[in-house]
């Protein structure tokens, strides 16, 4: 088959949920597919991704291309929501819409969602069929387009780093002497909540931990420079280490030498991060909005914070803090956890098949 994939980013340098879209375009080209990613260009305004409907170039690209099948990822939906409606009288070829999360349903003002919900909802009616990475999407969607239409649940693994940390391992590190050490990986925006974490680490004792910050600060400056003034004002310089966005190898090191991984994001789709961090028998500290409580066994395995609690964040890390012998039950949970969760090679064989049963009318075969 030859297949399109439009994302809003190149899929080898974008972390994050773009690493499913990855993993599902190396999936394909490995059963002997041609893949052809699309790249439309990121603007920061959401105004600015919806005049990309009416972009000519765009249009006579996707329309030219025989495709025999046309994936999105969902957060290119400002940009496609009517662009996928002209291509209807041209093309033939069904649309797969790969959905991580739903703008609408992340915390803004009601406003904001409103129409974030009808771009949304009239692009998600534009597709033929969906890739879900979580059951807490799939049913939003399933209430915002009434028919109902093909689609598949894949969830995303944490499989993709080698490691060889075994429960010796994870024991000795959790009774070492020295301040808990604290890992927190996602770019630097709103959305992932370091602002939180500062606030509630600023609670405990200074000497009794350390936070390693890998992400990139690239996505919203106006942010990172929040962060970097609230270090100052809080006196956190000495306590944090920022070192960017890692590579696989240099990730592999943070995860192992790490006590906890805490992202407090307050919208979560899928969570590939926490994921990896469980392989390495990290508990999770994360938020409850979206679909984290589908990998995170509060009070088990890590912990869900009601966004914007710092009060119960400070509280959890505290108790961590005090009781390593809980730190290390949690961790040997974290790593049953993962233990359990489906593989890239599952989850991926799950999409492989779905979009192969799709024939040009994007209805599976019988």
């Amino acid at each position: 088959m030859k297949i399109g994939l439009v994302t809003y980013g190149d899929l080898d340098i974008i972390p994050g949920e773009y690493l499913y879209d990855r993993m599902i375009a190396d999936r394909l080209q490995d059963e002997g597919n041609q893949v052809d990613v699309i790249i439309l260009p990121w603007q920061d305004r959401y105004a600015l991704r919806l005049a990309d409907n009416l972009a000519e170039e765009t249009f006579e690209r996707l329309r030219d291309i025989p495709f025999d099948l046309l994936l999105q990822d969902e957060r290119c939906h400002p940009s496609l929501f009517h662009l996928n409606r002209r291509l209807r009288s041209h093309a033939q070829y069904p649309i797969i819409a790969i959905v991580h999360r739903l703008r609408a349903g992340e915390p803004g003002s009601i406003w904001q969602n409103r129409l974030y919900g009808a771009v949304e909802r009239r692009y998600l009616e534009s597709a033929d069929g969906f890739v879900f990475s979580s059951q807490t999407t799939q049913r939003r969607v399933v209430t915002m387009v009434k028919d109902q239409r093909p689609s598949v649940l894949a969830y995303p693994a944490g499989d993709r780093l080698e490691q060889t940390i075994t429960p010796d391992k994870i024991a000795a590190r959790a009774h070492e002497t020295g301040p808990l050490r604290i890992l927190f990986v996602g770019n630097l925006v709103p959305r992932t909540g370091l602002h939180l974490l500062l606030d509630a680490l600023a609670r405990l004792s200074p000497s009794s931990w350390h936070l390693t910050i890998a992400g990139s600060g690239a996505a919203d400056r106006r942010y990172a420079r929040s962060i970097a003034d609230r270090l100052r004002q809080n006196n956190l310089l000495k306590q944090v280490t920022h070192v960017g966005m890692l590579d696989g190898a240099r990730l592999i090191l943070r995860y192992a030498d790490s006590h906890v991984l805490t992202t407090p994001s307050s919208y979560e789709g899928s969570g590939i991060p926490y994921l990896e961090g469980m392989s390495f028998g990290l508990p999770v500290i994360a938020g409850t909005a979206g679909a984290i409580g589908e990998i995170v066994t509060h009070g088990l395995d890590g912990f869900l914070i009601p966004n914007g609690n710092i009060d119960a964040l400070a509280g959890y890390l505290q108790s961590l803090v005090d009781d390593r012998d809980k730190l290390l039950a949690m961790s040997l949970a974290a790593r049953a956890r993962f233990d359990a969760h489906p593989t890239w090679s599952q989850s991926t064989r799950l999409i492989y098949e779905f979009l192969h049963n799709f024939t040009k009318t994007g209805l599976p075969k019988s």
